[in-house]
């Protein structure tokens, strides 16, 4: 189980403990060499071996495991856990340039995404909105936030095959202003895309900064192939090939704590959206877990007072 700890630099007090253990150590010793003087050397040997040896040490010992505590505490550990949300405002941001007329997915890349996304929207719950978002050249709304997935659906399965170039940046900041638009709800985007992006008003990189305001969160899946795909030749007679720019894909999802996809056929992409699906109706939350130290480092507190001022009584 992974523990997160929101003020990290507090555990650093924990080297105190090494530094009271060395004094203590010293401390200790100076006194055994005082008793060493005046007392013989048996009175010296029971006093510091078996009930008498532990009793004697013990509070030191539980003084030192209180302040562990009391500074992890201090540092306020947390441990992820899996809340069921009142429902997400999804928004889907498709890629139709021209790229995505390519035929190495079954029958185009836009037809196995549009398979796959409508696949989605139709097992997520009546809690949950969705919208599509569609761009290339520019970026149109498809089908505004609903929690009506047949119109989603329908809204998708009309689109067309669009000629134009790849404006992810307007795609994305449509897409974030979407899934922001009804508050109450945690707002996620879906983008999918097969190339670099190359036009539009608004850049990848304003968009994520965009989301981030907003607080939305992005996971990004990118269409690619194991072979280069053959589109067209330019003017000039030389082949163009598709190209999928993944770093800016990768940097998108890790900047709003989304995660990225890649996707080499069409078995691929339908496997990221069954993922997908049985992981967008949870977000991650962090509760705290410092109640438990602060409980622990009392009882211990409570344990030596009683060892040291009650029925074992020790004189120091």
């Amino acid at each position: 189980m992974e523990i997160h700890f929101e003020y990290l630099y507090a555990l650093f007090l924990l080297l105190i403990i090494p530094g009271l253990y060395v004094l203590y150590s010293k401390y200790n010793s100076e006194k055994k060499d005082s008793i060493m003087k005046f007392s013989s050397l048996k009175i010296v040997k029971k006093s510091v071996m078996g009930k008498n040896f532990l009793r004697k040490h013990l509070p030191f010992v539980l003084m030192m495991g209180i302040l562990g505590l009391a500074i992890i505490g201090l540092a306020n550990p947390q441990i992820p856990t899996l809340s069921v949300e009142n429902g997400i405002n999804l928004s889907i941001v498709l890629d139709g340039s021209e790229s995505m007329a390519a035929t190495d997915y079954e029958p185009t890349r836009l037809d196995a995404a549009k398979n796959a996304i409508n696949n989605l929207i139709l097992k997520m719950g009546p809690q949950h909105n969705v919208g599509v978002v569609l761009f290339e050249s520019g970026a149109t709304t498809v089908s505004y936030l609903t929690p009506d997935k047949e119109k989603s659906v329908n809204a998708i399965s009309s689109i067309e095959q669009g000629l134009g170039a790849t404006a992810i940046g307007d795609g994305l900041a449509l897409g974030v202003d979407m899934a922001s638009s009804i508050p109450d709800k945690k707002g996620v985007v879906i983008l999918l895309s097969d190339g670099v992006h190359n036009s539009g008003l608004v850049t990848p990189e304003e968009a994520t900064e965009y989301a981030k305001i907003n607080n939305v969160q992005i996971h990004t899946i990118g269409l690619g192939s194991i072979e280069p795909v053959f589109l067209r030749d330019d003017i000039y007679g030389e082949p163009q090939y598709a190209e999928l720019d993944e770093e800016t894909l990768v940097i998108i999802a890790q900047q709003t704590s989304g995660n990225y996809y890649k996707s080499l056929d069409e078995q691929t992409l339908n496997e990221i959206f069954v993922n997908l699906s049985s992981n967008l109706a949870y977000e991650i939350e962090y509760s705290t877990i410092r109640d438990w130290f602060i409980a622990a480092a009392i009882g211990l507190l409570l344990i030596d007072a009683y060892i040291i001022y009650g029925r074992y009584r020790i004189v120091a």
